[in-house]
């Protein structure tokens, strides 16, 4: 008797064993299917960090750190996620007086993107009283020639704020030597910058560590440039706009003054 009930139970763990492994071979390829569909974020061809810069400045290459910052920021930037031309449509309206200024004033055309960055998809005064397209806090607006009282806010100006905003970048890059760093000392400060560097003995915005704003603020305004100027590539049904305006030599006299 005992020899039977050993046997038909050694039976039936088999039976079981046996089904579990039928139902989770069924089951087991339609999990990693619905894990893989729906990521519908484009990469170019050949993609590498390589293709990405800043000024004139690459993005490091061979570096997971780096290159798992650049693709989450490329991903957050596509049209899978944003669902949404509010930015190609806030550069239409910008980079025409944007453009001509930073040109003025010797600054590389790619800082256009800062302002998509700082204030693109923001309205009214951030928490800490930063407002406007560069997004200055009262005190360093009046610094550099803004207006900031009743009934007049120049830094809702585009040109009046862009002007005040190449005044302080010019200073940042005289400061750090790297149009960069000049761009991420914009976000967190040049006090702080300058302590992170001397802290870090590094003065390489991609090799430091910043806080998370910070950290990923270049990422983002790369993620930014290349989908303006590549959009097709990540998920924009629209063809690559033309911002570049040419201004008469008196109206860029002007921006001097």
């Amino acid at each position: 008797m005992i020899k039977k009930y050993l046997i038909t139970c050694s039976v039936i763990w088999v039976t079981v064993v046996i089904s579990v492994l039928v139902v989770y071979g069924k089951t087991a390829p339609k999990k990693a299917a619905k894990r893989t569909t729906g990521y519908k974020f484009i990469y170019p061809k050949n993609y590498r960090t390589s293709d990405f810069s800043f000024a004139d400045e690459a993005v490091p290459v061979n570096d997971i750190r780096i290159t798992r910052k650049m693709r989450h920021s490329l991903v957050k930037t596509g049209y899978s996620t944003m669902q949404s031309y509010i930015l190609q449509e806030e550069a239409v309206k910008i980079f025409p007086i944007i453009v001509p200024i930073l040109k003025a004033y010797g600054i590389p055309e790619d800082f256009k993107y800062l302002p998509l960055v700082e204030a693109g998809l923001k309205s009214g005064v951030s928490k800490a009283g930063a407002a406007g397209w560069w997004q200055f806090m009262p005190g360093t607006a009046r610094t550099y020639g803004l207006k900031v009282q009743d009934g007049r806010d120049d830094r809702y100006s585009v040109r009046r704020s862009t002007i005040a905003a190449c005044k302080y970048l010019k200073e940042l890059h005289a400061q750090f030597n790297s149009w960069t760093l000049a761009a991420a000392a914009y976000n967190i400060g040049e006090i702080k910058m300058a302590k992170a560097i001397k802290t870090q003995r590094q003065a390489n915005y991609f090799r430091m560590h910043f806080n998370p704003e910070t950290g990923a603020y270049m990422y983002r305004i790369i993620a930014m440039k290349q989908v303006i100027e590549q959009p097709e590539l990540y998920g924009y049904k629209i063809k690559k706009p033309t911002f570049l305006v040419t201004l008469p030599p008196t109206d860029m006299m002007a921006f001097n003054n």
